[in-house]
């Protein structure tokens, strides 16, 4: 009788073993897939809400050529052919040294500008082993008026100066809808007069809902807190529609900020809606692949 038992036992060990394997792998994928982070993309479509900057970097090892354009205001007339004959541009490169560390540079036009930045994503949206739930990064910028001086008076290089400091808060609260706060500080080294303010603060928020995989309706509007430059100055308001095409992000708006540069549409700008100062403008957003990432690794 034992050795009938054994011989059961002998047959049925694989079973048993091949049994036990099974639950192993069922336990293993059940625990690892506590632990896995399930982080949230694409939180806007583009580096850029319209103006202001999104949460969103360029990632690492790939290089963004940007091209922004702001035409006259609508409200010019026919004889400016509605602002078509006027324009303002802005060229940018943006360099993703991670995929969290991007580094800018640009030029505009406007004012001659020139402007360098950072940005940092610290924190990602995520759910599973990690529940965060928003998205945070630092921008920092520097920008130099390059416009000659009109000698009326005294001007040292650092008098061109502009510095501008942000925390971009964002959530994606859907497949579709995405809102964001940016507090936001500028400094001016020189303003035009002794009642302008050299610091300004701003609060800064931006929307976006995606009407289909390809196009979305982006929104964000910049109030700047009560002092002397919130009397002299507006608001920046926006309004437009980012379209992705390939390697391509298209963005189109309307907008009541002539300039592209922080300094200017957050504490500079002067279009008055009410009176139909309103500027058509577009962001063109390509991207180049400098450095494989199985390359960086190596």
């Amino acid at each position: 009788m034992n050795r009938y038992i054994l011989f059961f036992l002998v047959l049925l060990a694989p079973n048993l073993i091949n049994a036990q394997d099974d639950l192993l792998e069922i336990l293993e994928k059940e625990t690892s897939g506590d632990q896995e982070i399930n982080y949230t993309f694409a939180t806007f479509k583009a580096t850029r809400v319209i103006n202001g900057q999104s949460v969103e970097t360029t990632a690492g090892g790939v290089l963004s050529f940007i091209i922004g354009h702001r035409f006259g205001k609508i409200n010019d007339g026919f004889q400016q052919l509605f602002g078509l004959d006027q324009s303002t541009i802005r060229f940018g490169l943006e360099y993703g040294i991670t995929d969290n560390l991007n580094i800018g540079f640009g030029r505009s036009s406007f004012q001659k500008t020139f402007d360098g930045y950072l940005k940092y994503k610290f924190l990602k949206q995520s759910t599973g082993a990690k529940n965060m739930p928003i998205t945070v990064a630092l921008f920092s910028s520097t920008a130099i008026n390059g416009l000659e001086s009109d000698d009326t008076r005294k001007e040292f290089f650092s008098s061109r100066m502009s510095y501008t400091h942000q925390l971009l808060i964002a959530r994606k609260f859907s497949n579709n809808f995405s809102f964001q706060l940016t507090p936001t500080f500028v400094h001016r080294n020189l303003v035009a007069t002794t009642q302008d303010e050299n610091d300004v603060y701003a609060l800064g928020a931006g929307a976006r809902y995606k009407l289909n995989n390809r196009v979305s309706i982006n929104a964000e509007y910049f109030y700047q807190l009560p002092g002397e430059n919130a009397d002299k100055t507006k608001n920046s308001i926006s309004l437009g529609f980012d379209i992705e095409t390939g390697g391509h992000v298209f963005q189109l708006h309307v907008t009541n900020s002539k300039g592209m540069v922080e300094r200017y549409f957050v504490t500079e700008t002067s279009g008055d809606i009410t009176e139909g100062d309103i500027f058509f403008g577009f962001n063109i957003n390509r991207v180049f692949t400098i450095v494989k990432k199985d390359q960086a690794k190596n």
